[in-house]
């Protein structure tokens, strides 16, 4: 009998996972979206919106013999997974792919996708008509999106605050301290180790000041709010014995498993598995899932895959529009051309065009 395998969310983690098990279950791949979204290319995409039609992928091609059921999941138990329309998905295996949540430009939280269009052309609008943009958050969506903005909307002041000592704590000192130094040539004002006071957002570009922690006020246009994600993890969270982790994570043990069911995994940004939020995580945890449920499809046991291991020192690229950048290779920082050449000119489009039989 040919085992049924649920994944919910049809993000970076699930797309790919969904189309590489065709060949060995019956995948369903439960997703409220008709299209995917891809995160990288929806910043350039404020600044340049003929890029949106990029970001904005549709899912009709990805399966050949699987199935993309348009709802949402409200409940996993052993058995399977409840819809919001009361159907059941049964399941010998199910996993949660549900992903993370951030400001509203790059990660819509409405499953109509319309509604992500009119929210870019609001905010390209905003930013068009502003003079002098603060960015709060300088994690990869804040940075590379002050990048973005130096480079498509010359003549703009752009400030970029964080409440970090330095750009990109978590990994070495050079990455940050090479970024810093190019954002700054560039004319972007880095103001680090300060908090932005009484925002009025933190999912929607605002037009006025900012005022900091540390008293002084950013004469600003309009805010941009870029502070970080938060794992999308209630339905995994729900589960018997099931704990929350960082940043609204679920935790997982050694095998992704984050409750006492042993058929049900949680991946990507919703898992706290001991990675980062980042596509780059993403594609370190889908082969091994790949692999476990491949294993356990034909009658073989977790104990024949090995526990997953979480990337020690992951590689980043943090691109500062087409052409400029910095990367973290897990060994060395690398500048402007292995960055462009690696992510800047093209965010990885094609890829996810290829993913999604596009």
């Amino acid at each position: 009998m040919t085992p049924r395998i649920a994944i919910i969310g049809g993000g970076y983690l699930g797309i790919d996972l969904a189309r590489r098990l065709e060949d060995v279950a019956e995948v369903s791949l439960i997703e409220r979206r008709s299209h995917f979204v891809h995160t990288a290319a929806l910043i350039r995409s404020l600044v340049r919106p003929e890029w949106l039609d990029r970001a904005i992928l549709p899912y009709d091609k990805l399966l050949k013999r699987g199935r993309l059921v348009r709802q949402a999941a409200t409940a996993v138990d052993g058995a399977g997974v409840t819809l919001d329309s009361g159907e059941r998905i049964g399941a010998d295996y199910i996993v949660i792919a549900t992903g993370s949540s951030n400001a509203e430009a790059w990660k819509p939280e409405d499953s109509d996708v319309e509604t992500l269009r009119a929210a870019q052309a609001e905010a390209h609008g905003l930013l068009t008509g502003a003079g002098h943009i603060a960015i709060v958050g300088a994690g990869a969506v804040g940075t590379e999106l002050a990048g973005e903005i130096v480079h498509y909307m010359p003549g703009r002041t752009v400030t970029l605050v964080t409440d970090t000592a330095r750009l990109f704590p978590g990994f070495p000192q050079t990455l940050g301290g090479a970024l810093r130094s190019k954002l700054r040539k560039s004319g972007v004002r880095v103001e680090t180790g300060v908090t932005a006071q009484d925002l009025q957002s933190l999912t929607r570009p605002y037009t006025g000041t900012l005022t900091l922690s540390d008293g002084r006020t950013i004469d600003s246009d309009l805010v941009v709010p870029a502070v970080g994600s938060r794992g999308r993890a209630d339905l995994a969270l729900a589960l018997p014995g099931a704990e929350e982790g960082s940043q609204g994570r679920v935790k997982v043990d050694g095998y992704l498993r984050p409750s006492t069911l042993p058929n049900v995994f949680a991946a990507g940004d919703a898992a706290d598995a001991g990675d980062g939020m980042t596509i780059v995580a993403i594609s370190r945890q889908e082969p091994w899932l790949r692999k476990a449920l491949t294993t356990l499809a034909k009658g073989g046991t977790l104990d024949d895959v090995g526990e997953y291991k979480p990337w020690g020192s992951p590689p980043i690229l943090i691109p500062l529009g087409p052409e400029r950048g910095n990367a973290w290779l897990s060994y060395v920082t690398a500048g402007d051309l292995v960055t462009r050449f690696g992510k800047g000119s093209h965010l990885f489009v094609r890829k996810y065009e290829r993913i999604l039989n596009l």
